[in-house]
């Protein structure tokens, strides 16, 4: 059973951009890591990039396995394989958790989502968002707030699910 990120974690960062990852996002990392438990310091790719809107996306090894094999799969010299290849692969810097939990994220990351004194992590099942604090509450809650008002005052999200995975 391969285990999703789930929860939503706030984190200081230090002046030298050094920050835990929880401890339920390292047991993924984990988990989503071919050379685990053999080497106990799980690894990440983080994405970064100006398609990134205020936020870092961070995957396991394994799934940035399957998202590379996607770009495999497109057709060399195809416009659709180079701006994946330039956006994603080239927008990608790996990391492994160090032995107290922590990654250190370089400046150019931390300046590109403005990520100062405290971060967000933020699950999204396969993979989890890294914000600044700050940020993530004024556009999580804006976001939100507009969805919800176009939806009647019972709506429950569970409905947006299809548990049987039926497409139609």
């Amino acid at each position: 059973m391969v285990l999703s990120f789930r929860g939503e974690f706030n984190q200081k960062v230090d002046s030298k951009g050094r920050m835990s990852v929880p401890a339920d996002f390292r047991a993924v990392l984990v988990d989503g890591d071919p050379r685990c438990p053999e080497n106990p310091l799980p690894r990440m790719v983080v994405l970064h990039g100006p398609h990134l809107k205020n936020c870092l996306h961070a995957y396991t090894i394994e799934a940035m396995a399957e998202i590379e094999e996607g770009i495999r799969k497109l057709p060399r010299g195809s416009v659709e394989r180079k701006r994946a290849s330039r956006m994603i692969l080239g927008k990608s810097w790996d990391t492994e958790v160090d032995k107290d939990g922590r990654i250190v994220l370089p400046q150019r990351l931390r300046q590109q989502i403005g990520l100062e004194g405290e971060a967000v992590m933020v699950a999204m099942g396969d993979y989890f968002e890294i914000w600044n604090a700050a940020t993530y509450d004024e556009v999580e809650a804006a976001e939100t707030e507009e969805w919800l008002d176009g939806l009647p005052e019972d709506f429950d999200p569970l409905t947006l699910i299809d548990p049987l995975g039926d497409e139609g």
